[in-house]
């Protein structure tokens, strides 16, 4: 099998979440179980972070992962979705996975995987552990891909269960209130491992909290202990910020690689992640390497989609921000920039409720309404009457390509054009931006 033949074997014939929805859902670990048999338990010969939330857990899961490298372990990434290639999803040291791994995992597997009839997810996890334990990683920081109790990913005991933080997405499978949401992630939350929480409100970290006494396992409330203050994008375009402790300032000009402002959530997990790895583990992290690490996450990781710069003249920024949340906090900081006039190019998957979302987006914007190249997107036409309902003008496109062209056809040097919604919206804006250069 070529490399492409592989990929058209797991995108075509194995369910695919990202791209058919709810029908690839598992409601059970039954079939994960069994392909972790069937490898010998992999996930057993190395040690792991793994990290769920609603939100930040790509940005964190990327930010530990660059740390861990800039220290000189041996560093396992496992994320999800990819941007513009399947091999995205699992790496060691930045390095993406080989192609050749790749098709001969599925290759010499292949009667094996037909006759069980895996989803695409279940048969990615076991792969990213299986070339993790060959290359003997050091560890490997795991991200949950939806959920955490059900989620393939959550067969391993991690040295931490990190929770970003929790809010309103894939209700249709997680539950429709924060609590129920919360209780499905609460689900990798292991006996005596350390559990560390974003932000949340006390209601919702409750459940932790109560899961965790329930299993002997401490609790971290990472934005208790650590805070963020003056920050600011310095002349790099990097974020700078002063970082406390306990309220005594302990990293001063402490720089970031990934510019959102919403980092400023994020940062005291994973501060408080090193911490609670370094008491307790033998790994070993300077203050140099936690600096160097998160300077260079982009460098390090490869990391794309977070409030990332396309082109300069005019500013053309893309976020994959696609919830509640997620979007605010792009709406904020659109709020915080100088430009002329705002260009929006949006789209959205077909299993969101539009009107969620199109209420929290700027009234002073043209649209231009898209739809990413993935079965799930909603229609660029429907989307665009939807938002009518809510004031946002502007026209549609088929591709986020169009969408591109018309943007950059009435934008003036000195406009913002914005591109989000969608994480698959954010991919063909990055494809199309590789491929102009």
């Amino acid at each position: 099998m070529t490399y492409q033949q592989v990929l058209d074997f797991l995108y075509s014939q194995l369910p695919m979440y990202q791209r058919i929805g709810s029908a690839a859902y598992k409601h059970d670990l039954d079939k994960t179980l069994e392909l972790d048999r069937h490898f010998g338990h992999p996930h057993k010969r190395f040690k792991t972070i793994h990290i769920a939330g609603t939100n930040g857990k790509g940005s964190v899961a990327h930010s530990l992962a660059s740390i861990f490298q800039q220290a000189g372990y041996k560093t396992g990434l496992y994320t999800s979705p990819h941007y513009l290639d399947f091999r995205e999803r699992i790496k060691i040291n930045g390095q993406k996975i080989p192609e050749d791994y790749v098709v001969n995992f599925v290759e010499q597997n292949l009667g094996y995987f037909k006759q069980l009839r895996p989803s695409f997810f279940e048969i990615t996890v076991a792969m990213a552990f299986q070339y993790f334990a060959d290359m003997n990683v050091d560890l490997a920081v795991i991200e949950v891909g939806m959920g955490g109790r059900l989620d393939s990913t959550n067969i391993i005991t991690p040295m931490a269960s990190v929770i970003t933080n929790i809010g309103y997405d894939h209700m249709q499978f997680l539950g429709n209130t924060l609590t129920q949401i919360a209780t499905e992630k609460a689900g990798i939350i292991k006996p005596n491992v350390p559990v560390i929480l974003g932000p949340m409100q006390p209601w919702v970290s409750s459940v932790f909290l109560s899961k965790a006494q329930q299993l002997d396992s401490p609790v971290y409330l990472a934005n208790h202990l650590y805070s963020v203050r003056n920050m600011q994008l310095n002349s790099q375009g990097k974020l700078s910020v002063d970082i406390y402790r306990s309220g005594k300032l302990i990293y001063p000009n402490l720089i970031f690689g990934l510019t959102g402002f919403y980092q400023r959530d994020n940062l005291p997990i994973i501060l408080q992640t090193v911490d609670v790895i370094r008491q307790r583990t033998l790994f070993d992290v300077s203050e140099q390497d936690l600096r160097k690490g998160l300077e260079n996450v982009v460098e390090n990781t490869g990391i794309m989609g977070r409030w990332q710069i396309l082109s300069k003249n005019p500013l053309i920024i893309a976020d994959a921000g696609h919830n509640e949340d997620g979007i605010k906090a792009v709406v904020s900081q659109i709020n915080h920039l100088n430009y002329k006039k705002l260009h929006f190019i949006f789209g959205m998957v077909n299993d969101k409720e539009p009107g969620r979302i199109l209420r929290l987006l700027p009234q002073k914007a043209q649209y231009y309404f898209t739809q990413a190249s993935v079965p799930r997107a909603m229609k660029s036409s429907l989307l665009a009457q939807e938002a009518a309902n809510f004031g946002l003008k502007g026209n549609s496109y088929q591709t986020v390509d169009q969408a591109i062209g018309a943007a950059l056809d009435q934008a003036a040097p000195s406009d913002l054009i914005f591109i989000g919604g969608s994480t698959f919206v954010v991919a063909d804006a990055i494809k199309v931006f590789e491929n102009r250069q």
